[in-house]
């Protein structure tokens, strides 16, 4: 059960919800240069509430594009992770989600899992970050 209840970040139907273990980010739809923005403020809000003990897991599973500028969103809230020693983790990417990293080399920066978080718990993953 959520700390929180899901609350939208952004005004783009970017649910951040604080669970037992991880802070899952639930972006929808497509991430592109105008939507970019909102997944920014998602992170940042999930970052608050992360550690290195509470990951940020991204939900890609309701994901249909995404383009640089969710590449770079995600880059930058890697970094500032990076910080508080806290992982952000991808869960459920697309096809077209997991090309955009392999293509740019981003790949091995985020440990990807197979499935959504689900009561709170980060989901069985791909260690070396390939499905």
């Amino acid at each position: 059960m959520p700390e929180h209840p899901p609350r939208e970040a952004g005004g783009n139907d970017i649910a951040v919800d604080d669970l037992d273990h991880t802070v899952a980010v639930r972006p929808v739809g497509e991430i592109d240069i105008e939507t970019a923005p909102s997944l920014q403020l998602a992170l940042t809000e999930a970052l608050a509430h992360a550690s290195s003990a509470k990951p940020v897991v991204v939900d890609c599973s309701r994901l249909t594009f995404c383009d640089s500028s969710a590449l770079n969103a995600l880059l930058t809230a890697r970094r500032a992770a990076q910080e508080t020693d806290t992982v952000i983790r991808l869960a459920a990417p697309n096809h077209q989600l997991q090309r955009l990293l392999e293509m740019t080399g981003a790949l091995p920066l985020f440990p990807v899992d197979a499935d959504p978080p689900a009561n709170g718990r980060i989901p069985t993953g791909y260690p070396d970050g390939m499905q």
